[in-house]
C-alpha cells in the first residue's frame, strides 16, 4: 500500500512499507531540471546537484562521505530535464541519521565560491566527455531536433559557456526559486512505520512558510521533417531516428512500451533480428520511447560502419513502413507483454527501485500505482490499442534523424533517405 501525506508547508511524502525487507531508500525530488533553466542558467540545475555535495553549513564535503559510509549506506543524486533527486539507500536502523542529511544536503549548501571554481572543472569534463561519446552525443543530438527550439531541447549539462559563467548567487536565486516546498516531493520505500516516519520527516522537511514555484514550461515536438548531422573523424557511424510519442502517465505509454519490445526493445525484437543476426550490421542497434509532463517521442537508435550506414537506416524505415502496414502479430504481442510484465516486476524488487517509482509519480503529478496496478495496465494493452497509436509513432511525415561520424558520399545518402523517406 502507498499512503500519501501533505506536510504543514506543502511538501508531500509518499510511502511505502515493505517489511520484508532490512533497507530503507528515501530520495528528495524537486521540480529543477533544465526546461526551467533561462539560456543564461543553462545547466545549472545539474551544477547545484554537484554543489549540493560540496558542503552545508555544518558538515564539509568529507564529513557528508564519511558519515554515509559509517551508515555503509548510498548517497547519490541525479538530474533530468524536468526534475532533480538526491536519494539515499541505509539500514532501517539508520534512516532517521539519512534523513537529516539528505535535509542538510537541500536546506543548507555552502555553496562556497571556490568550490564552485573548481566544480565548474568538472562539470565542463563531464561536458567534453559526452561529446566525445558519439552513441551519448547522437541521443542529445535527436532530442534538440525532436523539440525544436522549446524547454525540452535543453541539454542537461548546459554548455562550457554557460557553466563557465555560473556564480554564487545565480545558484542561490534559482534554488529559492525552483527548491520550495510546494515543489518537493519526498518519496520513502522499504521497512518503515508511518507513524514512527512522519514526526520526523515533519520536523526535517515540514517547516516554514508554504512556497510555490513558477509552472513547467510547454513544449511541443517540431513538426515536419529535419535532420541534423555532427561531422566527426571516428570509424563508426551513429544514428538515431525520432518520432512522435507520448507524454507520460498516458494510456498510450503503454502500448508505446510493449510496441517498442516488438520493434526494438529486446533481443527477439524485428531490429535486433534484421540489423544484426540476420545481416551482421551493427553490434548495437535498439528503440526506447521517451515521456514528459506534456509531450513524448520514440527513438530508433544504430551504431555502425560507414560503408553499410545507409543499408541500416533503410532497414529501419522499412521495418516502421511494415509496421505501420501490417502491424504486428498476436504471438508477438503475447511475447512483448510477459517480457515487460516481467522487466517491470523484477525491477521493482528493490526499496530503492520503489522509491525511485513512487517519488518520480508524484513530482510528475501521475498516479500512485502499486505494482498490480502497474502490471494491470500492460495486460489491458491488447491489438486495437496497437493499431490506434502506429499512425502517430510511424508517421515518416513527422521523421526526424541524428547522425553523428564523418560526412562522405555514403553519409549524404543516409541525409536524403531520412528527409524524403
Amino acid at each position: 500500500m502507498i499512503n500519501k501525506t501533505i506536510l504543514p508547508n506543502g511538501v508531500r511524502v509518499v510511502m511505502q512499507t515493505m517489511p520484508d525487507f532490512r533497507s530503507v531508500s528515501m530520495g528528495v525530488w524537486t521540480r529543477a531540471g533544465s526546461v526551467y533553466e533561462t539560456e543564461r542558467e543553462a545547466g545549472i540545475s545539474h551544477f547545484i546537484e554537484h554543489m549540493l555535495f560540496k558542503g552545508t553549513q555544518k558538515r564539509t564535503a568529507q564529513d557528508i562521505a564519511a558519515e554515509m559510509d559509517a551508515l555503509g549506506g548510498n548517497l547519490n543524486a541525479f538530474t533530468s530535464k524536468e526534475c532533480t533527486c538526491f536519494y539515499a539507500k541505509v539500514l532501517d536502523e539508520h534512516i532517521e541519521k539519512s534523513a537529516d542529511i539528505l535535509a542538510d544536503l537541500v536546506h543548507a549548501p555552502k555553496l562556497d565560491e571556490e568550490d564552485i571554481e573548481r566544480e565548474k572543472g568538472v562539470v565542463c569534463e563531464e561536458i567534453l566527455m559526452t561529446e566525445d561519446t558519439p552513441e551519448d552525443l547522437v541521443h542529445e543530438v535527436i532530442a534538440a531536433e525532436v523539440y525544436g527550439d522549446t524547454p525540452l531541447s535543453k541539454p542537461i549539462l548546459g554548455t562550457e559557456e554557460s557553466v563557465r559563467a555560473l556564480r554564487a548567487d545565480m545558484l542561490r536565486a534559482y534554488m529559492q526559486r525552483r527548491y520550495v516546498s510546494h515543489n518537493t516531493v519526498i518519496a520513502v520505500a522499504g521497512n518503515v512505520k508511518e507513524e514512527a516516519v512522519l514526526p520526523m520527516l515533519t520536523s526535517l522537511f515540514g517547516q516554514g512558510d508554504a512556497q510555490t514555484a513558477p509552472p513547467m514550461p510547454k513544449s511541443a515536438l517540431h513538426r515536419g521533417r529535419a535532420l541534423k548531422a555532427v561531422e566527426k573523424d571516428i570509424e563508426q557511424v551513429h544514428i538515431c531516428l525520432g518520432l512522435p510519442g507520448f507524454a507520460s502517465d498516458t494510456p498510450e505509454q503503454y502500448a508505446l512500451h510493449v510496441l517498442n519490445n516488438v520493434l526494438g526493445g529486446s533481443m527477439s525484437s524485428r531490429l535486433f533480428q534484421s540489423i544484426r543476426e540476420q545481416r551482421g550490421l551493427a553490434y548495437s542497434v535498439y528503440s526506447y520511447p521517451s515521456a514528459y509532463d506534456n509531450s513524448g517521442y520514440f527513438t530508433l537508435y544504430a551504431g555502425t560502419g560507414g560503408k553499410q550506414a545507409a543499408q541500416v537506416v533503410e532497414l529501419m524505415l522499412a521495418e516502421l513502413t511494415r509496421l505501420k502496414k501490417e502491424g504486428i502479430s498476436k504471438e508477438e504481442l503475447t511475447r512483448a507483454k510477459e517480457q515487460l510484465k516481467a522487466s517491470y516486476i523484477m525491477g521493482q524488487e528493490s526499496t530503492s527501485a520503489r522509491a525511485n517509482a513512487i517519488g518520480k509519480a508524484e513530482i510528475r503529478g501521475g498516479e500512485l500505482r502499486t505494482e498490480e496496478a502497474s502490471i494491470a495496465l500492460i495486460e489491458e494493452v491488447n491489438m486495437e490499442r496497437i493499431q490506434d497509436i502506429l499512425p502517430i509513432v510511424c508517421d515518416l511525415e513527422e521523421l526526424h534523424g541524428a547522425f553523428v561520424g564523418r560526412m562522405t558520399k555514403k553519409e549524404r545518402e543516409i541525409e536524403r533517405m531520412i528527409l524524403n523517406a
